[in-house]
């Protein structure tokens, strides 16, 4: 659709455009200048809102929140932050990426009527604030236009001075689990996090958070106080006697985040003025138990690129254990997702040889990412045998952009230090645990496409390759090579990486 790829194309002139950095507070709020001349200041207050910030799960209980109240017969619209393949997936009516056609009628829409805003106020800053502006914007008029029930809003970047802090009276707001995250703009201590975090809440607006650390929650209960308000910790799934229930989302820290959601669903029932609902919910809690929509909403919630396993589509022994963690605290949990995830997938027969991708932002400290992650696998007696550092692989809005030329891997030289100093310094030398994945690290270092590169980085176990779809092309060639032997790959460091990954899957 033509409309759509200029639309496409004029966010990715919007993403490169040069612009000036200014604080965190100055560059990224949404004025109610802006919301008048998109006509959108009183319908904005008008729409039934529940904003979800945190460190870690919020767009996991976000996908919770959307799937419990669709599945109790409400119209839904979700707006998350980034997308994987293709930025229609941050706009979400009923469970389903916003469609190209109208996704491109309310992008000229706004594009059209924020162009002619004097001295072009709406569009300074630097690229991604401009960005993230725009596209909240978007996702509001989209969500009024179309008359949804009930939006799902997830903070981009900490809460406070977020873009999506422009809504003023939302139903609920929720803060899901905190860690050091972003602290080059949120502060240094999770108290400085939490209180950015806290900066959704609004008097006279509940508040719902889960089980934090003292620091955290101090902090969060001191904002709630301030505005008058409760802050609720949302009651584990127990208390509804679903401690056995099986989730759409797998792993085990999304039982807290599943709790949220559904503490977030009950408060909304409550506050929204849907009485039938509300009566019904409060029937089923009178029994300590949910509404069976609230079940099924947990039972067929899905996010990809979190916790997700994807066989590849060419070699049926080669498996992508795909979590887009990128906090310390996160790297941990996906750890021991991924050790409890490709045991369960193990063949009983043959061997398995599990294989590290990773990538980070630069702007993140890869001696408390890697760790942490790294300890995860040991305790669970899953470590890796190999681990592959690749440089980033897209920076567009088209799912089908592909970077050309060689890479500049000097960020990934460094992660591969850092993971060469934590395996010489291991205790234990357990990593290879056959002949035939030992074989795979020699491979490495003997195949033909890479030995010619004398700039690459080779290690003992460890690599830097100089691009993400040749580092694919090598996994796949070792898995038909290599038949009796599972490759299990666990990719994880980077939201971005995951969306390059799941592109050359799909698409390649």
């Amino acid at each position: 659709m033509e409309s759509f790829q200029r639309a496409i194309d004029a966010l990715d002139a919007l993403l490169t455009a040069p612009g000036s950095l200014a604080p965190l507070e100055s560059h990224v709020q949404i004025t109610s200048q802006h919301l008048r001349h998109l006509d959108l200041e009183e319908p904005l207050s008008e729409l039934s809102v529940i904003h979800v910030a945190g460190t870690k799960g919020k767009g996991s209980t976000c996908a919770f929140v959307e799937e419990i109240l669709r599945a109790s017969g409400f119209r839904t619209g979700l707006f998350t932050s980034p997308h994987l393949l293709d930025v229609r997936e941050r706009f979400r009516f009923d469970g389903q990426p916003v469609s190209q056609e109208l996704f491109a009628k309310y992008f000229w829409w706004c594009w059209e009527r924020l162009q002619a805003l004097p001295g072009d106020s709406f569009h300074s800053g630097v690229s991604i604030a401009r960005v993230s502006r725009f596209l909240t914007v978007l996702a509001f008029k989209m969500f009024i236009s179309e008359k949804v029930d009930v939006a799902i809003i997830e903070v981009g970047l900490g809460g406070r001075y977020d873009t999506t802090n422009v809504v003023k009276s939302p139903v609920v707001c929720g803060v899901t689990s905190l860690g050091y995250d972003h602290m080059e703009v949120l502060g240094s201590t999770l108290g400085e996090i939490a209180s950015q975090k806290a900066g959704i809440f609004k008097a006279g607006v509940p508040a719902i958070t889960v089980p934090q650390a003292s620091e955290a929650l101090d902090s969060l209960q001191k904002r709630a106080k301030e505005l008058n308000i409760c802050l609720e910790v949302a009651a584990p799934l127990t208390a509804y006697g679903l401690g056995d229930l099986e989730l759409g989302l797998k792993g085990e820290h999304q039982r807290v985040n599943a709790a949220l959601a559904v503490a977030l669903c009950k408060r909304w029932a409550g506050s929204s003025g849907h009485n039938e609902h509300k009566l019904l919910v409060e029937n089923a809690i009178e029994h300590a138990r949910l509404p069976d929509s609230y079940i099924t909403g947990l039972v067929q919630a899905r996010w990809e690129g979190r916790a997700q396993v994807i066989h590849d589509k060419l070699c049926s022994n080669l498996s992508f254990y795909i979590d887009g963690a990128h906090s310390p605290e996160s790297m941990e949990v996906c750890g021991k997702w991924f050790s409890s995830a490709s045991k369960a997938d193990a063949s009983p027969c043959g061997d398995q040889c599990k294989i590290l991708l990773f990538n980070c932002m630069p702007k993140r400290d890869p001696q408390l990412l890697l760790p942490r992650l790294k300890e995860a696998c040991a305790r669970e007696e899953s470590p890796s045998q190999l681990a592959l550092f690749v440089p980033p692989y897209s920076s567009s809005f088209s799912v089908r952009h592909i970077c050309t030329g060689r890479a500049d891997t000097s960020w990934q030289e460094i992660l591969w230090r850092h993971w060469e100093a934590l395996e010489a310094s291991k205790d234990d030398h357990c990593f290879i645990n056959s002949s035939e994945s030992s074989s795979v690290v020699q491979q490495l270092k003997d195949d033909e496409g890479f030995s010619r590169d004398t700039s690459l980085m080779i290690g003992s176990s460890s690599a830097v390759l100089p691009s993400l779809p040749s580092s694919i092309q090598w996994l796949q060639r070792i898995a038909k090579g290599y038949p009796q032997l599972h490759l299990q790959v666990l990719v994880t460091g980077s939201l971005h990486l995951v969306g390059d990954v799941l592109k050359l899957i799909k698409y390649t």
